[in-house]
């Protein structure tokens, strides 16, 4: 899980950001605070792998934080004043974000934070995927995964030869899988890799439409950029 915390004064925007991050894998959050003292104390004794930082706070502003870190985790900073996006980026912050924060922009940033710096490493470089499939355990290449559905308590997997129906979550899966893999929906993820075709709803695998919500698809379009053109 990467470890987020969020260090803003204003209620309203950190409730903001909580909320956002709730919604995205993989984020875990275990800061959340109106007082930049408290967040300098925790981070005496513990680690955070990306901060949400507000510039203008009482006492402490976020750009006497930046200053004051030797080792600094990803930041991304937070703010309804722009003056100090030129200073911030010498300081090699992620992302400058102007308040009130849209969903579509929260997603940009995080986007900006490169796959090994912000996901943890998956599948150990297996080229297959470990499953139990009616209690026998058996090997599926993930090449030849198409998409992954959620079904109540249960998985379906997709492939090129036919479906299995495991007793699994997306959330636990995902660490299983190979970065070509990526969550599109709530209930599904996608091999990014067998797309023929992307549209703002959804993507063509094979002779299935795989849906896209928008919470999703900002992060789903970039990494199908990188992978080859096929978006026009």
């Amino acid at each position: 899980m990467i470890k987020i915390g969020i260090v803003d004064d204003e209620i309203l925007a950190r409730k903001v950001l909580e909320e956002y991050c709730s919604k995205i894998d993989n984020f875990e959050l275990v800061f959340s605070t109106g007082n930049p003292l408290e967040f300098v104390n925790f981070m005496q004794q513990n680690e955070v792998d990306l901060i949400f930082l507000d510039i203008e706070m009482p006492e402490l502003n976020g750009m006497e934080i930046l200053r004051s870190m030797i080792h600094p985790p990803k930041v991304i900073l937070t703010t309804a004043y722009s003056e100090y996006a030129l200073e911030s980026y010498n300081y090699g912050v992620v992302d400058y974000l102007l308040k009130p924060i849209k969903l579509v922009r929260f997603l940009k940033a995080i986007n900006k934070v490169s796959a090994s710096e912000i996901t943890p490493k998956k599948n150990n470089g297996n080229e297959d995927l470990q499953i139990k499939h009616d209690g026998i355990p058996i090997s599926i290449s993930f090449k030849s995964i198409l998409y992954i559905q959620s079904f109540g308590n249960y998985l379906k997997i997709f492939t090129d030869s036919r479906m299995y129906l495991i007793s699994e979550t997306l959330v636990n899966i995902t660490s299983s899988l190979s970065d070509n893999f990526q969550r599109t929906h709530k209930s599904y993820i996608a091999n990014l890799e067998r797309v023929a075709k992307a549209t703002k709803t959804h993507l063509q695998i094979e002779n299935k439409k795989v849906p896209v919500s928008p919470m999703y698809k900002i992060i789903v379009f970039e990494k199908i950029r990188s992978l080859n053109d096929i978006l026009k």
